[in-house]
């Protein structure tokens, strides 16, 4: 349901973390104390990025907002139950390349709607249009890399839904004119075809060639003046900005942010100035004549890391790299790793590794132009997506045969 529901419905992301909160805790004697197996030294590892980022959030809290702050501090720490009760009742994987492929069809038809049918100039799903559009990319990208890690072993018709999966969620994000979300897959696409070339899957780098290529020619049929015109003002907004300082266009308010952020943090490098003060802050530099007046729209430093570094310091940075490296070393494949998976149908394990890997790969790229983690959509899928693939790559029982995989 995490993936599955996550863009077409409101608030989808959370209605399958919602049934894992209330599962876990109706659960309790079934997983409390109860070994975590092969699973163990990860699970410690995940449970402690997932506090350690929690408790940063936890910061939030002040005296003129008392713990409505606290939200996102209770979703991490009421995150760590789920991954016990997900260690003892893994998901199969079948389940997750379904939920994959709902998902980013769900989310590239809600984007046709909403752009055909409403006439949205830019489509942004139940949320916004970056967050709608990224996460719409995640979905799309990892549908493919399931098929290029099982193409060979999977039946006609679950290929047709996983390619349908990383068209229609491509398209999402094409239509959310999200440019962040395009950066991001231009930088991650070398690791991707490094990792399947590196693991012997060469026969499908044709098989992901070809669907880039079909996305890149769908995209230049339904949105090529617009994606032009969209990298054409961005071109110029960087010139404008670089010679004429002018941050009152989206490049420039970004590069301005980016700029206050990282003269912000290293006045206070070790306790970064908090939400609020942030936010004060940066109004008093604005009114010193120290910033344009166009970034005080916005409460984040429009960069996951300089927006931390910002708030909290080096600290809060060294957290958010936490909690992007545990799931990037537990899940980044190597031979001895594949090896212990050889029961699984063939491709099974290294589509569960690259699906958890492009997680953290893609998130930090999305951070590079938003404080993705700054709203609830992308806590919620980085979080409970992160514990899914975990579980059914790691779980005891998800290394007992399962046969029916191969119908998947």
């Amino acid at each position: 349901m995490v993936p599955g529901l996550a863009l077409w419905l409101p608030s989808g992301y959370s209605w399958g973390a919602v049934l894992l909160l209330l599962c876990s805790l109706a659960t309790v004697p079934a997983w409390w104390r109860r070994p975590a197996g092969a699973a163990r030294t990860g699970a410690w590892a995940l449970v402690a990025a997932i506090t350690l980022m929690g408790l940063v959030w936890a910061l939030d809290v002040d005296a003129g907002h008392g713990l409505r702050h606290l939200d996102r501090a209770s979703k991490y720490l009421l995150a760590v139950p789920c991954l016990f009760y997900l260690l003892v009742y893994p998901p199969p994987a079948r389940a997750l390349w379904w939920g994959l492929a709902v998902g980013a069809t769900g989310s590239g038809l809600l984007a046709l709607y909403q752009a055909d049918v409403l006439g949205v100039g830019r489509v942004a799903g139940f949320t916004n249009a970056i967050q709608y559009g990224n996460l719409s990319l995640a979905l799309g990208v990892m549908c493919g890399l399931v098929l290029c890690a099982m193409g060979g072993v999977l039946r006609r018709w679950a290929v047709a839904g996983l390619a349908l999966g990383l068209l229609l969620g491509l398209l999402g994000s094409l239509l959310s004119m999200s440019r962040g979300g395009w950066l991001a897959l231009g930088l991650s696409l070398p690791l991707w075809l490094a990792l399947l070339w590196r693991w012997g899957h060469r026969r499908t780098l044709w098989r992901a060639a070809g669907l880039c290529a079909l996305a890149a020619a769908a995209a230049l049929v339904l949105q090529g003046p617009e994606l032009s015109q969209r990298w054409g003002t961005a071109r110029a907004e960087v010139l404008d900005y670089a010679r004429h300082g002018q941050a009152g266009s989206s490049v420039g308010q970004r590069l301005d942010h980016w700029r206050l952020a990282w003269a912000m943090g290293w006045d206070k490098p070790w306790t970064g100035w908090g939400r609020t003060g942030y936010v004060l802050e940066k109004q008093r530099r604005v009114a010193a004549g120290q910033a344009h007046p166009f970034v005080l729209q916005f409460d984040h430093g429009h960069n996951e890391a300089l927006d931390l570094f910002a708030k909290r310091g080096l600290p809060g940075v060294l957290a958010l790299l936490v909690l992007y490296a545990v799931p990037w070393a537990i899940f980044w494949p190597t031979r001895r790793r594949l090896a212990a998976d050889l029961h699984r149908p063939e491709g099974t394990a290294l589509a569960l590794r690259l699906v958890g890997l492009a997680l953290p790969v893609l998130y930090l790229g999305f951070g590079l132009t938003q404080a993705f983690l700054a709203h609830n959509s992308g806590n919620m899928f980085y979080l409970f997506m992160v514990m899914l693939v975990f579980a059914a790559l790691y779980a005891p029982c998800a290394h007992a045969p399962d046969r029916g995989r191969l119908r998947t």
